[in-house]
C-alpha cells in the first residue's frame, strides 16, 4: 500500500481549523500557493472535495469535516508527545496559549508570568484577548481565564486571584446632576452604561445581593460596549453609571475621578480562575505557567485546583 503524505494531511487540518489559507500558510511557514497545491493534490488523490472555498472564507465539506474529526486530534497527540520529548532538555520549552480578557491580562497574568518568562526564555505564552466564552478545546487553547461561577464543571479550575466584588460608579460630574442611587430599583431611572455579551448577544443583567436577598435589574442607557475599558472611559467622561468588578475602577475611585455607590448591595463572589481540560501528562512549561499564576493567600498558602 502506498504511503500517504502526512504533510498534506497536516496542511488540510491547519486550513480547516484556521478557516483561511493565509493564516494557515503563516502558521505552517509555507507560501499560500504551495499550501493550495498540497490541498488540491490531496483532494485529487482521495477523489473527493474536502474544502469549500469562497472569496471570504474556507470551510470543510461534509467529507472534510469527517476527515478533520478523524485525524485532527491525532496530530495534537503527536505534538503533545513531541513536547514531552522536549522536556528531556535541560530547560522547559514550549508555547502555552491562553484566552482571557484584557484587564485580567494586564493586572494579573502578565505581572505574574513576567518572572517566569525571564527565568525560562524557551517558554512562550500566547494570549488571545476575547470577552466571549471560547471553546478552549475546539479552538486549541491550553487554558482560559474566567470568573469562577462561569466555568464548566468538567474543567480543572485554578484560582489566580482573590474574591471580587462588583462596583457601581459614576463621575462626580454625573452625580452633580443626578441623585445617587441607593438600591437596584433606583438604577432604572439612570443613564447606565451597558455591556453586550459576545457569546449570546444579549446585555448583561446587573445582579445585586444584600442580606441574602438577590435582585437582578435590566438597566437602560445611551451607551453599550463589549469591552470593559471603554465602559470605564465612558464613566470617567460623565456619560452614565457603570457596573464592573471593583478592581477595574480602583485607581479612579482612590483618586476621586469616580464615585462609588450602593456598596452595601455588592457582595463578594468567586474571582478569576485559570481553567483547562484534564490532561494526563501536561508539559513542564504548562505546569510552570499554572503554578506561577496560582493565587497565594495572604498567609502564604497557595490555593489548590478544583475539578
Amino acid at each position: 500500500m502506498a504511503r500517504r503524505n502526512l504533510n498534506d494531511l497536516l496542511s488540510f487540518v491547519t486550513v480547516a481549523r484556521e478557516g483561511s489559507f493565509t493564516r494557515a500558510a503563516a502558521h505552517l511557514g509555507v507560501t499560500q500557493s504551495a499550501l493550495s497545491q498540497a490541498i488540491s493534490g490531496l483532494e485529487a488523490r482521495l477523489d473527493i472535495r474536502l474544502l469549500t472555498r469562497t472569496t471570504r472564507s474556507v470551510s470543510p465539506t461534509a467529507a472534510g469535516e469527517q476527515l478533520l474529526q478523524a485525524i485532527g486530534h491525532r496530530f495534537d497527540e503527536i505534538e503533545a508527545e513531541l513536547d514531552q520529548l522536549s522536556e528531556l532538555r535541560d530547560k522547559p520549552v514550549g508555547t502555552v496559549r491562553i484566552t482571557c480578557g484584557d484587564h485580567v491580562l494586564r493586572t494579573t497574568l502578565q505581572p505574574k508570568l513576567a518572572p517566569l518568562l525571564r527565568q525560562y526564555p524557551d517558554i512562550r505564552v500566547e494570549f488571545d484577548v476575547n470577552y466571549g466564552f471560547r471553546d478552549i478545546v475546539a479552538d486549541r487553547f491550553d487554558a482560559g481565564v474566567r470568573l469562577g461561577d462561569t466555568i464548566d464543571k468538567d474543567m480543572i479550575a485554578v484560582p489566580i486571584g482573590p474574591q471580587l466584588r462588583m462596583a457601581v460608579v459614576a463621575s462626580p460630574d454625573y452625580f452633580s446632576k443626578h441623585p445617587r442611587p441607593k438600591n437596584p430599583q433606583d438604577l432604572m431611572k439612570h443613564n447606565c452604561i451597558n455591556m453586550r455579551m459576545q457569546s449570546g448577544g444579549g446585555l448583561y443583567v446587573w445582579d445585586f445581593q444584600k442580606r441574602g436577598r438577590q435582585v437582578n435589574v435590566r438597566v437602560d442607557g445611551q451607551l453599550v460596549f463589549n469591552t470593559s475599558p471603554n465602559m470605564v472611559d465612558a464613566a470617567l467622561d460623565g456619560l452614565g453609571i457603570a457596573w464592573l468588578p471593583e478592581e477595574e475602577f480602583a485607581p479612579h475611585i482612590e483618586q476621586g475621578r469616580l464615585v462609588r455607590v450602593m456598596e452595601d448591595w455588592c457582595a463578594p463572589f468567586a474571582g478569576y480562575y485559570l481553567y483547562y481540560p484534564s490532561r494526563r501528562q501536561p508539559s513542564r512549561a504548562f505546569s510552570l505557567v499554572v503554578d506561577a499564576l496560582r493565587y497565594t493567600k495572604p498567609n502564604g498558602v497557595k490555593t489548590s485546583a478544583t475539578a
